[in-house]
């Protein structure tokens, strides 16, 4: 697959994957710059030339996505020396990781609140995971939105089941029957991120004496939020509830703190751009 149209792909699927972008080349090198090449944990997309150079880029790149470690990297690879090529030239390589989604939210519900809360989503990197026990509620466009998943939770249990680890899950059906179903099976499984139950305190407190009933603890169920929403937001409309809901999640979201160093260090940049030790130069040298 051209770079290009992978990097479509697993940006709208929210898939971790690095971009790696040849910036700069001197003497006989296999890609001029500008050459890219896609690479995801099990697969790579397009060319940088071939060779034990792209291995090694791809075994960078792929160090950099099992490390979760996202800082912009500038490899340097005289192929001669580093990369064990006769070509003998030098060539820069820019390593851009994309950690994919931010976050995976767990929609249970495809009602009025449920589509309006997942048109707000839309624009943001995460990951929305769309469950209805009843597939024709999704609406005809919902196939064309980036980083959405539609899916048939006819079988609640397995739908919870099926979820990653560490998922924001939020139960919003029709059905109260299925939204108690949906909550026990959050409940067991104790990796989620958050649960949210929409209703009222009242509907909670029966919810709660059933869920106690079959097995939960306080303390578990003090992890399900019930109502939803930010507190102190106003309305009954489904857009209202579904803005509540957004800027709740918001909050809930990881915080995404950096160091205070980001990107290529400045140091690697000054060595690249010293002007006694580039590639160039070097060649001029030896002229």
């Amino acid at each position: 697959m051209i770079w290009h149209d992978a990097l479509h792909r697993l940006q709208n699927a929210g898939t971790p994957h690095a971009l790696a972008t040849v910036v700069g080349a001197a003497g006989s090198t296999p890609r001029e710059p500008g050459a890219k090449m896609v690479i995801t944990a099990d697969e790579v997309h397009d060319t940088l030339g071939g060779g034990t150079f792209e291995f090694q880029v791809i075994d960078a790149a792929r160090q950099a996505l099992a490390d979760h470690d996202t800082i912009t990297r500038l490899e340097a690879f005289p192929l001669g020396g580093r990369s064990g090529q006769c070509c003998g030239g030098y060539v820069h390589v820019l390593i851009e990781i994309f950690a994919g989604a931010e976050m995976t939210v767990a929609v249970f519900g495809a009602g009025h609140v449920g589509q309006a809360l997942v048109q707000l989503l839309a624009p943001l990197p995460w990951r929305v995971l769309w469950h209805d026990s009843r597939p024709e509620s999704f609406p005809s466009d919902a196939a064309g939105q980036a980083r959405l998943e539609c899916r048939d939770s006819s079988d609640g249990a397995a739908s919870v089941a099926a979820l990653p680890p560490g998922s924001h899950a939020l139960v919003m059906t029709h059905d109260h029957a299925e939204d108690r179903v949906l909550v026990d099976a959050l409940l067991k499984r104790g990796d989620c991120a958050s649960i949210g139950l929409i209703g009222s305190q009242s509907k909670w407190a029966s919810f709660q004496r059933r869920l106690r009933e079959a097995g939960h603890t306080q303390a578990s169920l003090s992890q399900v939020r019930c109502p939803i929403g930010i507190a102190g937001a106003q309305g009954k409309r489904p857009y209202e509830i579904a803005l509540a809901v957004s800027a709740e999640l918001l909050t809930l979201k990881p915080s995404g703190e950096r160091p205070d160093q980001r990107g290529i260090e400045p140091r690697v940049l000054r060595k690249v751009f010293d002007a006694d030790r580039s590639p160039n130069s070097q060649l001029e040298n030896r002229k």
